[in-house]
């Protein structure tokens, strides 16, 4: 992108009109993150909601060597909790192992559910297995969400000792449960998973039923 397009974006980003600061911030998915992550940090702190949480995201997938330390920041000291629930996403989207300990922080000690359920979410991005404590206690919460967001990141990081206890919700009323139970069954290899991916292979919800049978699919060609 030429500078002289780099330059609009950035005087638009300064806008008084909220609209134009939002569609100069949208419009800098094509530009590479080096030149683009400077001008997302602009409005990190916008006076608009909206646009603060799209600039966390964007941080997220258009980062420079700063945007660890500035997602963090916002993780563990910003007021708003939705705008700390982007910032746990956004480090998932880093994929920095660097987040881990704060992410953990995040899940235990934040009062919000939101941010929380995002924490649990990234802490399966990075794939480290030292989440295992955390997602088992993940599992444990009584929100369909924060269940759907454990399960699938004890299959992202292959977890394969959590396998019994995912398995208890094989028979959950929700389906988006059982598809990501049959989703992560795939990534864990063990005596019990073909069985539990037969059984749901026959799960009268299709998505389900075609999870598993992806899954089994997957087992059969590692």
């Amino acid at each position: 992108m030429a500078s002289v397009d780099l330059d609009q974006i950035a005087a638009k980003l300064q806008s008084q009109d909220s609209k134009d600061r939002m569609i100069a911030l949208a419009s800098l998915r094509d530009v590479p993150a080096a030149q683009a992550a400077p001008l997302i940090r602009q409005v990190l702190n916008d006076d608009n909601m909206q646009i603060r949480s799209m600039a966390v995201f964007a941080l997220g997938l258009k980062p420079d060597e700063q945007a660890f330390e500035s997602l963090i920041h916002l993780l563990t000291s910003d007021p708003d909790y939705g705008i700390r629930a982007d910032a746990a996403g956004a480090l998932g989207y880093l994929e920095d192992p660097r987040a881990f300990e704060t992410l953990v922080r995040a899940f235990y000690e934040d009062t919000d559910w939101l941010v929380r359920f995002s924490a649990a979410v990234s802490l399966g991005n990075l794939k480290d297995p030292r989440a295992h404590d955390v997602l088992m206690q993940a599992l444990q919460s009584d929100q369909v969400v924060m269940q759907q967001a454990a399960i699938a990141a004890v299959g992202e990081i292959g977890d394969v000792e959590a396998v019994d206890e995912i398995l208890k919700f094989a028979q959950s009323d929700d389906w988006l449960v059982r598809q990501r139970l049959a989703e992560a069954l795939g990534h864990l290899p063990s005596p019990k998973t073909e069985a539990a991916l037969r059984y749901l292979e026959k799960d009268a919800h299709f998505q389900v039923s075609e999870a598993a049978r992806i899954s089994l699919t997957r087992l059969q060609h590692a």
